[in-house]
């Protein structure tokens, strides 16, 4: 039975045993939540998330286009693919690059 984290979230359909799935484990989620879309799926566990977002430059009165990319647990539940949108939540660090 998956658990409701507190987001704005469907609750996935398929159950794993996963101790860091927000949804199936003890895993919480606090802070910040970042909207973007899966670049990558290579890894075992771990997706990467790629945002772009505008930064003001004062100097010039404009805006400029950044992007980063964030590396997330992808639970098996959920297994997030590639060029789709993502929801990931910043939870404790379960590693040295991944959230």
């Amino acid at each position: 039975m998956a658990r409701n984290i507190g987001l704005n979230v469907p609750i996935p359909e398929k159950d794993c045993d996963d101790v860091n799935c927000p949804f199936h484990g003890t895993l919480p989620v606090r802070g910040q939540v970042i909207t973007g879309k899966v670049v990558s799926d290579k890894m075992n566990g771990t997706c990467v998330v790629g945002r772009e977002f505008l930064h003001y430059v004062r100097k010039y009165k404009r805006y400029e286009k950044r992007s980063s990319k964030i590396h997330a647990h992808n639970p098996p539940c959920l297994s997030a693919k590639t060029a789709r949108p993502s929801v990931p939540g910043v939870t404790s660090y379960l590693s040295r690059s991944s959230t």
